[in-house]
Formats: C-alpha cells, sequence, structure tokens
C-alpha cells in the first residue's frame, strides 16, 4: 500500500508559494530505503518540478565521542553515491541545524523534517519551527519515519508499562505497514553548493571536539551494512530468537545501533518479518518474540522519552513505589563498593560483569540481557542509587553504539522500577528487580559466554 498520509504533519502554509527548491533536513532517519521522509520530498519536488535538497548537519550532539561519529558518518558517506544517482543534490555542512537549515530554508518552497523524539532533536526543530513560523519563509511539514505507529497515534500520555500500550499498538500496526517508493527527481540543481567533504573520516573527526573514544571493529554504520545484516538473520537464525537471552549462543539480531541512527526501518523489518512469517518461513512463537521487541517494547521506549520531558533525570524516572523503596534502604550495607574507573577496567569480583564491560568497551555493544544484569550490578555496587544512575548513563551514553537512546533511557528507568513491578523486598534493592550470578549460571552456560569475551 502507499504511504499512509497520517504520517504526515502539517506545521506551516507559505502563502506566497515561490522558492528555488524543495528542502528534506535529514537528521533522525539517515538513510535511503523505506525513508518516508525522503519518499515524500521526491514527490514534492516532482509536483513542483523543482529540485530537491536533502541537508545533513554535522553538528555537536550531547554526550557523543568519536565512536559514534565514526559509525554515524560511516553511514552518511554510503548515501551520497544514491543519492546522486536519484538527481539529488546532498549537502553536508559542519554546522548547528538551527542556523544552516534556517539558512537554506529561505530560499526553500516547501521544508520537510524527519521527526524527533529525544530533547536536543526537539528543541532543534521547535526553534527552527518558530523563526519559520515569525518569518513566513516557507511551508513545512513533518514526516515521521522511525516508528511503526507514529508516536501520538499510539499514545497521547505516558503509558504505564508494556501492558497497557501492547493492545493499542497491535491494533494499528498493520496499517501503517505501508511501502516506500524512492523515486528520482526530475529537476537538477543548476546552483552550486559547498558541501563538507567527508571523503576522509578521520579528517573530519580531527575537526570535532569529540571525546576520543575508539571507534569499533566488530560493527560499521550504513544502510547496506544494515540492510545485510537483518537479511541474513531472518535467513539463519530467526527461528532461534526465542533462545535470545542466552548470552553464550550469541542470537540476536545486532541492529540496535542501526535503527538508533536511522540508518534502518523498523517498519521495513517488520514488513519483512510479516511476510516471512505468512510464507511459513518463521516459527510463530519466533515471530511473536521478535515482534515483541520491536514493536512493543521499542515503540514503549519512545513512548517514554516523549511524554516524559526528564527521561533521563533520576528524580524523574520511574513510580513512587521505587523511590519509595529506594528511600527505605538507602542505608542499607553494601558488600562492595566500585567506582567508574573500575567498571572501565574490568577490576570487579564479578567475571561474568567485567565479561559484559569488555563487550562493551570494546566492541561498542552488549548482549541484551547482560545489559540489565551489568546495570543491576552497578545499582548493587553504588553508594547511592542516584550515583548508580549517573554510573550507568555515562557508561550507556559513552560506549555503546546505540547510546543517548530512547531504548537505552528507558532500558535504564527499567532498572530502577520504571515499566516493572515491586517485586519481594531484599536487601539494597528493596521492591526493585534483583539479579544475580546464580541466575546466569542457572539459566545459561554463562562460562562459555565469559570465555567469548576474553578472546576479544
Amino acid at each position: 500500500m502507499p504511504m499512509n498520509s497520517e504520517r504526515i504533519k502539517r506545521l506551516l502554509t507559505k502563502e506566497n508559494q515561490q522558492g528555488d527548491y524543495v528542502l528534506y533536513w535529514m537528521q533522525q532517519s539517515q538513510r535511503i530505503h523505506f525513508n518516508h521522509a525522503l519518499e515524500y520530498a521526491i514527490m514534492l519536488a516532482n509536483e513542483y518540478q523543482k529540485p530537491l535538497i536533502v541537508l545533513f548537519c554535522l553538528t555537536s550532539y550531547p554526550k557523543a565521542n568519536t565512536r559514534h561519529y565514526q559509525f554515524m558518518l560511516e553511514g552518511i558517506q554510503a548515501l551520497q553515491a544514491p543519492l546522486k544517482d536519484k538527481n539529488i543534490t546532498f549537502i553536508i555542512k559542519k554546522e548547528n541545524p538551527t542556523k544552516a537549515v534556517y539558512e537554506f530554508a529561505k530560499q526553500s518552497i516547501h521544508t520537510i523534517f524527519d521527526m524527533g523524539y529525544l530533547r536536543i532533536q526537539r528543541t532543534w526543530r521547535n526553534e527552527l519551527f518558530t523563526n519559520f513560523k515569525n518569518n513566513q519563509i516557507t511551508t513545512l511539514d513533518v514526516v515521521e519515519s522511525d516508528l511503526v505507529v507514529p508516536i501520538k497515534k499510539a499514545s497521547d500520555k505516558l503509558e504505564y508499562g508494556a501492558r497497557t500500550i501492547r493492545k493499542k499498538l497491535m491494533n494499528q500496526y498493520l496499517h501503517y505497514l505501508d511501502d516506500v517508493n524512492i523515486n528520482q527527481v526530475n529537476q537538477s540543481l543548476k546552483k552550486d553548493y559547498d558541501s563538507l567533504d567527508i571523503s576522509n573520516i578521520n579528517d573530519v573527526l580531527s575537526t570535532l571536539n569529540l571525546e576520543d573514544i575508539p571507534s569499533s571493529k566488530h560493527y560499521i554504520g550504513g544502510e547496506n551494512n544494515a540492510l545485510k545484516r537483518i537479511k541474513q538473520y531472518f535467513k539463519e537464525d530467526i527461528n532461534n530468537y526465542p533462545m535470545s537471552n542466552d548470552p553464550s549462543l550469541d542470537n540476536t539480531s545486532k541492529i540496535s545501533m542501526y535503527l538508533h541512527f536511522g540508518q534502518l526501518s523498523s517498519t521495513y523489518v517488520i514488513k519483512e518479518l510479516e511476510n516471512l512469517h505468512q510464507a511459513n518461513k518463521i516459527a510463530t512463537k519466533a515471530y511473536e518474540s521478535f515482534l515483541e521487541q520491536l514493536l512493543i517494547r521499542r515503540e514503549l521506549s519512545f513512548n517514554y522519552v516523549y511524554y516524559n520531558k526528564n527521561y533521563d533525570d533520576f528524580n524523574f524516572i520511574t513510580y513512587d513505589w521505587a523511590y519509595q523503596t529506594m528511600d527505605v534502604h538507602i542505608l542499607d550495607k553494601r558488600e562492595y563498593l566500585y567506582e567508574i574507573d573500575d567498571y572501565i577496567n574490568f577490576k570487579t569480583h564479578d567475571e561474568y560483569f567485567n565479561a559484559a564491560m569488555k563487550q562493551m568497551v570494546k566492541t561498542g555493544y552488549m548482549h541484551n540481557y547482560m545489559r540489565m544484569y551489568w546495570a543491576k550490578k552497578i545499582i548493587e555496587w553504588s553508594h547511592t542509587y542516584k550515583e548508580a544512575y549517573d554510573i550507568i548513563k555515562t557508561l550507556n551514553d559513552t560506549y555503546f553504539i546505540d547510546g543517548r537512546d530512547a531504548n537505552g533511557y528507558t532500558g535504564i528507568a527499567w532498572c530502577f522500577g520504571r515499566h516493572d513491578r515491586a517485586w519481594t523486598e531484599r536487601n539494597i534493592f528493596g521492591k526493585l528487580r534483583y539479579m544475580n550470578a546464580n541466575g546466569l549460571k542457572r539459566k545459561f552456560n554463562i562460562e562459555e559466554y565469559v570465555n567469548q569475551m576474553n578472546k576479544l
């Protein structure tokens, strides 16, 4: 079916319809395949008989470092040739988007934003919207492409948990499994614009004031790499997905970092999942388990950051019962106390935790189950709950390629009770869910996971 028009929201209409081109500011959706904002921009360009400029702004992003920028620039670099083949002018500016996008929009007949959900993304868009509105410079639409169900269509409030949003998403998601047809733009841009040369990523990185965290040797950015990874996973491993909690089996899709940078569309992935299930190529249990994670859990996390403006402030991340139980247990004796340097250098007494940290520090990824265990241990080994939260968030944002993400912030909040329930009371954790090493040994061949990580 064609692109669902409910993904498009008109924010401003310019009365005097004049301009030299259509402008798409690419920020959240850094891809061509299944990019609804790009499809819409191409359609408008051909309707207006105008050229299309796709603008990408390379700017400072809170907590981002060389590891993150390397992965992102690998993806941006790979977009240049395909966009040129479609007669689209791709301009990269090393500039704050609130300035660069505004300047290009002055000559635009129609401007398109993709949708952003985190605080800085919304701040950029709100500032631009205000400037556009005050100066009446362009018609403006925002197109939502990085969730299956648009955020406000899924829910108009902060949801309590998966059980409260599941039915809402399940009742709607098939309606939004639309197709995306990326056509060629008919008109060429006659005027040349300067664009940042990113042919040598190391040279670009050296000009940015970034914390130097080594790039991952295990994961390379880019839309083609994302598509290759998910296609291979669906072909070879998807039916083992119900066992994906086992760290020793390493049976996860590892697409989170590509989703984070918009190099992969979750709508495309679920559409492919549906097709394979209908063709009886995926077992029902695997299909349901994967759908639960990519649709319900992922879009619940975006609901959390969108409707909770303080999503990364310890004082606002969880429920009253969770804060109350932490208050009761704040003075409980901690058998072990560690600092952040102990974690980074793998110097705790827990070999399973140290193995997980090696995976994070060296590769930019950590197995999903170990990511929960890792955060729970930091809670157990910190002087206070807020100290634990700050350490977890710092490590999350620094070392994970998909750090600074809705999933990451929601996952951390989950460790402090968000989207969870009260459990049997115990030392330090109170009624928060507890995880321990004996559980790992009972459920999995955890020694094999340790062996794998020690070989990194």
